[in-house]
């Protein structure tokens, strides 16, 4: 069982419109920003059409419906690093 000091992360994306890349780019992106500070990073494929979804733990904090769009990965680094540590620095992500 994973900690809140190393949190699951679970990104959901739509199979239907090939999203697989991008969600294995954004899990890259995370493990590289937080290494070691994340237990894992999960892609969940979905057969919902347009699914693009990102967890932190049970916790939704990014939808691609519910947000208008895909989130530049400096934003989804940024609500990461809020549950995590907000005291974390992103160098030059938080400039």
């Amino acid at each position: 069982m994973l900690s809140e000091r190393n949190p699951r992360i679970e990104i959901e994306y739509c199979t239907g419109c090939r999203w697989m890349l991008r969600a294995s780019w954004v899990a890259q992106e995370l493990l590289s920003t937080f290494e070691g500070q994340l237990g894992e990073v999960a892609l969940q494929p979905s057969a919902v059409p347009g699914t693009f979804q990102v967890r932190y733990g049970s916790e939704l904090i990014w939808c691609r419906k519910r947000d208008q769009g895909f989130a530049e990965i400096k934003e989804i680094k940024r609500r990461v690093r809020d549950k995590l540590d907000p005291q974390i620095d992103l160098g030059h992500l938080d400039r």
